[in-house]
């Protein structure tokens, strides 16, 4: 995607748009292949997929992404890997890998994006009033905030609850609500809703 490109679709985006979370454990631990996963973000109109697989060696997430990648169309994000983002739209880095990259936030930043390039969307992970205030400063295009409640995957994430919203106000760049989201929340600053499990349900129906 051009920069254009990128900025017309977070601009574009819908109120309350789903990001499915394609996090390959649970799909292992719903013995879930990509093909139905797939089929059921495109009947609920997902957005965004990201695609985590914290585990594997990088070739095995790079093939997995590069079947994905045939199966979606869409916007696609790898999670972490961002030496993979040739083959998808954009990278999502938590705060620790962001600070593995450079000394600090900033010249993280900077150097991710001299690695992707100017035409890769960068997200990063914040919990928190003063990240937020960090990643005003950054160059990236979208953030991802939570927890929003409490989830089996995150455990030592603290609990925003109706914070969440208010938090995502302060934000400048578009906010993906992420943490035990489910299809009845919704949101009046966050623009993005991070689904998991949610979609896996769903997915079920399409084995």
């Amino acid at each position: 995607m051009t920069r254009s490109e990128i900025d017309a679709f977070f601009t574009s985006l819908p109120s309350n748009a789903l990001y499915a979370l394609c996090d390959q454990a649970l799909l292992d631990s719903h013995a879930l292949d990509l093909e139905p996963y797939v089929e059921a973000c495109r009947q609920l109109d997902v957005s965004l997929i990201q695609y985590r697989n914290k585990a594997a060696e990088t070739d095995v997430v790079k093939a997995a992404l590069e079947r994905l990648r045939g199966l979606w169309d869409g916007m696609l994000i790898i999670n972490d890997r961002w030496q993979l983002h040739a083959l998808c739209d954009g990278v999502h880095v938590g705060q620790d890998d962001l600070l593995g990259i450079g000394a600090d936030a900033a010249a993280a930043v900077q150097s991710l994006r001299r690695e992707v390039g100017s035409n890769c969307v960068i997200g990063l992970s914040t919990h928190n009033a003063t990240e937020i205030a960090t990643a005003n400063t950054l160059g990236i295009d979208y953030i991802g905030l939570g927890a929003f409640r409490a989830t089996g995957t995150k455990t030592d994430a603290a609990v925003l609850g109706e914070d969440l919203d208010t938090l995502a106000s302060a934000s400048v760049h578009p906010v993906a609500a992420i943490g035990g989201v489910g299809f009845e929340d919704r949101f009046a600053h966050a623009r993005m809703r991070v689904m998991g499990s949610a979609i896996i349900a769903e997915a079920q129906r399409w084995k």
